[in-house]
């Protein structure tokens, strides 16, 4: 056989080239802080895919004027908090607003005026695929892409059990839905069946893990055999971390309670104190990166319902009492959680009160709320989004 032949032979049994690796931008907003910590879920597992060679989160807000950013994120912060009512009513009123109104168009020119770093950004990275977890970038995206300037997939995470028009636009690869009534949700405002994906709100991978609650007890001074109570935020409603577990701590049910203060140090020290005169029942945390271990001491979670940390509740098989939801995104959340029957909502004090009592003497009750829990919880969301848009 000539050597020709044989080189054409080889050839026909050659392993083929593998896929370049793919560079990945995930584009985020610091208005509240869940959808930042969804980004960051999904870069924590492209860093360990083979096939991302590298992955780049952007706050868009790093990228715009500062009066523009003031509007995105101060205001909306102190809104939500000193005139929830407020917001729920530009919530509703932007959803319903028709897009080529005037205020609308308005709008949407602001936000690409206030942009233009965030283009040239972009245009230097050159990324191979975008996925937003806020509808800002989304939005500014979806121009580029019908002006013919920007030609990567972009894909959208919506990061709540609700869709909100502003989260639908022209020209997006998919939207990845928290449950089926989002997914449903999204086709009734236009968008295909076949560009849309159940996967639930990406999590860091820590809350999927089997941790043992013994040993997670045992780093924060607690008893694995008494049932404990996690509180994670203080409502308008409700009052404040302090008022709380004060109101708790007057129970006569047998329990601990642990208390996240976070960030907030006068909240902090002012848990201590109480502490001091609760030994052994009352345990304040200050900032933490590994709010999964707590969650693993805990029988139930008293939180405010946001989409990242419910979620993260849900994964970990967590009963929920939500706190004082604000009119929006948390109403719509709060709906959900208490229609699967894995969350009751508290709206005052007094009725925070009664669902604990009520829970701590029907462990039965609790027992089915866990259950249903866990059957909901989604901790493999984010290696879903990522395996979609890899794809």
């Amino acid at each position: 056989m000539c050597l020709s032949c044989v080189g054409s032979r080889l050839q026909d049994f050659s392993i083929p080239n593998p896929m370049p690796a793919k560079k990945l931008l995930i584009m985020s907003v610091s208005a509240g802080m869940g959808h930042v910590r969804a980004a960051e879920a999904i870069r924590a597992c492209a860093l360990q895919h083979p096939e991302v060679a590298e992955v780049v989160h952007l706050d868009a807000m790093d990228f715009v004027t500062a009066g523009f950013r003031k509007v995105y994120t101060d205001f909306y912060v102190k809104l939500v908090d000193k005139a929830p009512t407020l917001w729920g009513y530009l919530y509703n009123h932007t959803h319903e607003a028709k897009a080529d109104s005037s205020l609308e168009r308005l709008r949407r020119a602001l936000e690409r005026m206030n942009a233009r770093a965030l283009r040239r950004q972009i245009r230097a990275l050159q990324p191979d695929a975008i996925v937003c977890t806020h509808f800002l970038p989304a939005e500014m995206l979806a121009r580029q892409i019908h002006l013919g300037e920007l030609s990567c997939p972009v894909w959208v995470q919506v990061t709540d059990f609700d869709l909100h028009r502003l989260w639908v636009h022209d020209g997006m690869a998919g939207y990845f839905a928290a449950n089926d009534e989002v997914a449903f949700r999204m086709q009734a405002q236009g968008i295909a069946a076949r560009n849309i994906e159940v996967t639930g709100i990406p999590i860091m991978p820590a809350f999927g893990q089997a941790l043992s609650r013994s040993v997670c007890a045992a780093e924060y001074g607690l008893d694995p055999a008494q049932p404990t109570l996690l509180l994670m935020g203080g409502g308008a409603g409700v009052g404040s971390l302090e008022t709380i577990a004060q109101r708790l701590m007057r129970l006569e049910q047998r329990f601990q309670l642990l208390v996240l203060a976070g960030r907030n140090q006068q909240a902090l020290a002012s848990l201590q104190g109480l502490a001091l005169e609760h030994p052994g029942r009352l345990f304040p945390q200050g900032f933490t990166a590994f709010v999964e271990r707590l969650m693993a001491c805990a029988d139930l979670v008293i939180t405010k319902p946001g989409g990242l940390t419910t979620s993260e509740c849900m994964a970990m098989g967590l009963p929920m009492i939500v706190n004082s939801p604000i009119p929006g995104q948390e109403e719509r959340n709060a709906d959900y959680l208490l229609e699967q029957g894995v969350a009751l909502k508290a709206f005052d004090g007094v009725t925070l009160e009664y669902r604990v009592r009520r829970l701590l003497d029907q462990p039965a009750l609790l027992a089915a709320m866990r259950e249903r829990s866990r059957a909901l919880g989604r901790p493999e969301a984010a290696q879903r989004v990522l395996a979609r848009v890899l794809a």
